[in-house]
Parts: structure tokens; C-alpha cells; sequence
């Protein structure tokens, strides 16, 4: 009788250990599928950042620039150089946050260079355009309002705010969800990270609208595993269209220091007096 429980506990056991082995290879497994996830697309904005730089080079062969100016341009390679080689070592998905939060500096630089270039006023340093964060800058507010949702101003480059002035769609990133391209916004869970590099420090600031991001990832709290499980699910479940989004109270958007509730450390009142976006 002793060896029969002896042999139930052992195989207890053992099938206690593979399936806590099992799951740690799924989360391992969904945590590098993540990963994939937003290092494809930061790749892709750092690639643009370099060809940018590349014909800032070219534009300014001819222009004088003054020792501020080339402080600029030496910023703005120094970011790119930076934000290469930080999404070379990145490791987690979370650490793709460093790399767009580079690109955005060295946005800004970039942009100095070529206010400087032509003589005009430097570029209030503003969120990047909504839209688009290879954009640069936001250089005005726009009403704009997603599918379900309600007008809302938001900081746009002039080329988005034309666009929407002229009712045509703004020229928004695209960002793989499941099978098909979605706005970045739509991205879900497994673009947290990306998007926080570029618009988080500015809602912590005041400077961007925090329930916008609040309502759109449902939580910025610290990495526990669910950008992976966003993204293991297709991100079909992530946070659903835009109306899911941005529709209802911002205090849907879920736990975390972005989500419902009171805002914290954002500022006083709850997101839902902000009222449905």
C-alpha cells in the first residue's frame, strides 16, 4: 500500500514538474513572439530614421550651419546610432520602449537641423504626430474621431491636419494584428511597449492626452507577461477595433497606472470626466 502511494505521489510529481515546464516554455515561446512583434516595426522606424538622416545630409551640404545647428545634426545621429544598437540587444519586448523613446529625441533633432538649415524658427518640442510618430513633431491640434468614437483634439503634423481638413483619412502607421495591418493604436497590448517610447513620457507631462493611450492599451503598468499574451492570442482579443478602444468611458480601459479608476501620479479627476473619446 506504502509503494502504490509512493508511486501516486512520484507521478503527481512528475506531472506537476512537465506542466509547470510546459508553461514556462509557453510563456518563453509568447514572450519571444512578442518580441518579434515590435522589433519588426521599430526596425522598420529606425530604418526610415537613417534614410531621413541620409537625405538631411544631402539638404544641408550647401547650408551653413552655425555650431548649434550641428550640435542638432550630431544629436540626431547619435540617436540613430543609440536606437540601433539598443534594438540590437533588446531582449524583451519592453525594452523596445528605449528604442522608440531614442527615435523620438532624435526626431526632434532632426527637425532643429532643418529649421536651422532654412533659417526659420526652431520646432516647439511637442508630442510626436499622433498618426504617425516617423512624422516628427506635432506642430498643431486637429479634431479628429475614431470609428465609434468622439471628436477629440489631438496633436497631428501639418500634413495630417491638411488631410483632415480636406476629409481625406490622415496618414496613420501601420502595425501587423493577427493577419492583417491595423493603425498602431489598434495594435493591442503587444504594442504597448512601442508606443510608450514615443507618447508615454509626454502624458506623464501633461503634453498628450493620457486617457488617449489609457483607453488604448488598458494599463501601463509594469511587464507581467500580458504583452506576450496579447499577442499569443493573434491580438484578436487584445482590445478589439478602435471603437473598443477609444469608445465608452476612459475608465474601461482597464487596471494599471493608465487604466480606470482615478488617474494617480497623471493628474487630479478621473479619466472618465474626460468624458468617451
Amino acid at each position: 500500500m506504502i509503494w502504490v502511494l509512493l508511486a501516486v505521489l512520484i507521478a503527481s510529481g512528475v506531472a506537476l514538474v512537465l506542466a509547470s515546464r510546459s508553461a514556462a516554455q509557453r510563456r518563453g515561446l509568447e514572450a519571444s513572439r512578442a518580441l518579434d512583434a515590435v522589433r519588426r516595426v521599430a526596425d522598420e522606424d529606425v530604418t526610415r530614421f537613417g534614410e531621413e538622416l541620409t537625405q538631411l545630409h544631402v539638404d544641408t551640404l550647401t547650408a551653413e550651419l552655425d555650431a548649434a545647428g550641428r550640435q542638432d545634426y550630431q544629436r540626431a545621429l547619435d540617436s540613430y546610432e543609440n536606437a540601433k544598437s539598443l534594438l540590437a540587444d533588446a531582449g524583451r519586448a519592453e525594452d523596445i520602449t528605449e528604442v522608440t523613446r531614442t527615435l523620438e529625441d532624435g526626431r526632434y533633432a532632426l527637425a532643429c537641423v532643418q529649421a536651422r538649415a532654412v533659417g526659420g524658427p526652431l520646432p516647439t518640442r511637442r508630442p510626436p504626430c499622433f498618426f504617425n510618430p516617423a512624422h516628427g513633431p506635432a506642430q498643431t491640434d486637429a479634431s479628429w474621431a475614431p470609428p465609434g468614437g468622439a471628436p477629440r483634439e489631438i496633436p497631428v503634423c501639418l500634413a495630417d491636419a491638411d488631410r483632415l481638413a480636406q476629409g481625406a483619412d490622415p496618414d496613420v502607421r501601420q502595425v501587423r494584428k493577427g493577419n492583417r495591418m491595423v493603425p498602431w493604436y489598434d495594435g493591442g497590448p503587444a504594442y504597448r511597449p512601442y508606443a510608450g517610447g514615443y507618447y508615454g513620457g509626454w502624458a506623464m507631462n501633461g503634453l498628450f492626452p493620457a486617457f488617449v493611450l489609457g483607453s488604448m492599451m488598458g494599463g501601463w503598468g509594469d511587464y507581467d507577461g500580458s504583452y506576450a499574451d496579447g499577442f499569443a492570442d493573434g491580438q484578436a482579443d487584445a482590445g478589439g477595433d478602435s471603437a473598443d478602444y477609444w469608445g465608452g468611458d476612459s475608465g474601461d480601459a482597464g487596471a494599471g497606472d493608465w487604466g480606470g479608476g482615478s488617474s494617480g501620479d497623471w493628474g487630479g479627476g478621473d479619466f472618465g470626466d474626460l468624458g468617451g473619446f
